[in-house]
């Protein structure tokens, strides 16, 4: 048998020859299934189709901004409420105490009203708006990423549940209560802790969105 026979009539002999009758180059051409990129459990996927990833470095980071709001939230109306329980068992119903002589004083008061007095007989619709203003926060709380409107949303927070508690459990009842004051400036309103941490959120979020910055952490700048 001549050579140009052995080689027709043996085709497993064939240097490149594979058991399923391809060619090791006709293989190494095409990628197997198995062999494609696996998406990637981080959201990096999503950048490969030109969407905007959401790697886990974006989720942590929300996540400790969500834990810094309900923190800031928990101590400034643990503070609020602290400090409204020692008013109303050993300040009501007494001589206002002189802290920096006729400047500053503690005299307890119920409030009707909204922050600093205002509003009297409002009640139910101020409730209504610190309700508003907890499931707003809910909802912002979804995207933040910055830190400062962490801490601003949740003196917001923690200001709004203090007195909100108050106008739900304290008399005449009925989402009518009368919120606990004792902070009494001379020539000012009187207020409580929950008032002055709504005030500085509030503040702090003006500040913020002054200068650009939104609560995803994006900051707008005009040329």
């Amino acid at each position: 048998m001549t050579e140009a026979e052995r080689t027709i009539t043996t085709p497993e002999e064939t240097p490149d020859a594979t058991p399923d009758g391809g060619t090791g180059v006709e293989e190494s051409g095409v990628a197997e299934p198995s062999e494609q990129a696996a998406p990637a459990a981080d959201g990096t996927e999503g950048a490969a189709r030109g969407d905007e990833p959401a790697g886990p470095q974006a989720v942590s980071r929300r996540r400790r901004r969500i834990v810094t709001l309900i923190g800031v939230a928990a101590l400034a109306y643990l503070l609020d409420l602290l400090s409204k329980i020692w008013v109303v068992t050993s300040l009501e119903n007494h001589e206002p105490v002189k802290v920096f002589g006729h400047y500053l004083r503690l005299d307890a008061i119920r409030n009707a009203g909204a922050a600093f007095g205002m509003g009297q007989g409002m009640t139910i619709v101020f409730t209504m708006i610190a309700a508003g203003v907890i499931v707003v926060i809910a909802r912002l709380s979804r995207r933040l990423h910055s830190l400062p409107w962490a801490v601003a949303l949740g003196l917001l927070l923690g200001g709004a549940f203090g007195n909100l508690t108050d106008r739900v459990f304290r008399a005449p009842g009925g989402f009518q209560g009368r919120v606990v004051d004792f902070i009494a400036p001379e020539h000012f309103a009187v207020f409580n802790l929950a008032d002055s941490a709504i005030c500085c959120g509030g503040a702090l979020i003006v500040l913020l969105s002054f200068r650009g910055v939104d609560p995803d952490g994006t900051v707008h700048r005009e040329d």
